[in-house]
């Protein structure tokens, strides 16, 4: 069941820029860039043949198991692309 939002989306909508209030927000500074993360969002739908009982594992792991999976590649990705720079 989605959540409802207690946000007034029509006050926020109507809002002029100059309305709106930055005051708790940090400014963005070449610093901020200088150490930001570029992290990779885009993501690629595929039809994959996995073993079934992986499959029955990570199912079994609940809500988010499809993310649990990238997350695990994503690691050993990692992994192995930074022991190939080590080289």
């Amino acid at each position: 069941m989605k959540k409802l939002s207690k946000t007034n989306w029509k006050r926020v909508d109507s809002m002029k820029d100059n309305e709106i209030d930055y005051s708790d927000i940090p400014e963005i500074d070449e610093k901020f860039f200088a150490e930001a993360v570029f992290l990779k969002p885009f993501k690629k739908q595929l039809t994959l043949r996995i073993d079934a009982d992986v499959y029955d594992y990570f199912k079994h792991q609940g809500k988010g198991y499809t993310t649990l999976m990238n997350a695990i590649l994503r690691k050993y990705v990692d992994i192995k692309l930074q022991l190939a720079q080590d080289k």
